[in-house]
């Protein structure tokens, strides 16, 4: 389990953009919280910085082309918070303003670019 480092988005391969949103969907549901050695950091924010972190790979699949499911970020809000769908939508929709994760520093940028190499993935920056 991984979120890749913010810049790479836009770079990484299919398969690794839509394990992304399956990542994100499962850290946003009954997943917050869960301990994971590399995504611990994610805990120590508010869970809407995750939000907007799925939203931002939500939007570079559209970009692509690709129709993700929005559906799927609000059953998992739903499951996380016991809410109704119009609340899943308005605290997913209330997201954007927060900042991205400070850990996508330079050196988590390294680590990543490491991983998808020993992937056989080669990404131009």
């Amino acid at each position: 389990m991984r979120l890749w480092h913010i810049d790479l988005l836009s770079k990484l391969p299919r398969q690794q953009l839509l394990g992304q949103w399956r990542e994100c969907i499962a850290l946003i549901g009954n997943g917050f919280g869960k301990k994971h050695k590399t995504v611990d950091y994610v805990f120590k924010y508010s869970d809407k910085r995750l939000m907007k972190y799925t939203s931002q790979v939500y939007d570079e699949m559209i970009n692509r082309g690709y129709k993700p499911n929005i559906e799927c970020v609000y059953n998992a809000l739903i499951r996380r918070y016991r809410c109704d769908y119009d609340t899943a939508k308005e605290l997913y929709s209330n997201c954007y303003n927060e900042k991205n994760y400070v850990e996508h520093d330079d050196r988590y940028m390294e680590e990543c670019i490491e991983n998808l190499k020993g992937k056989g993935i080669k990404i131009e920056l």
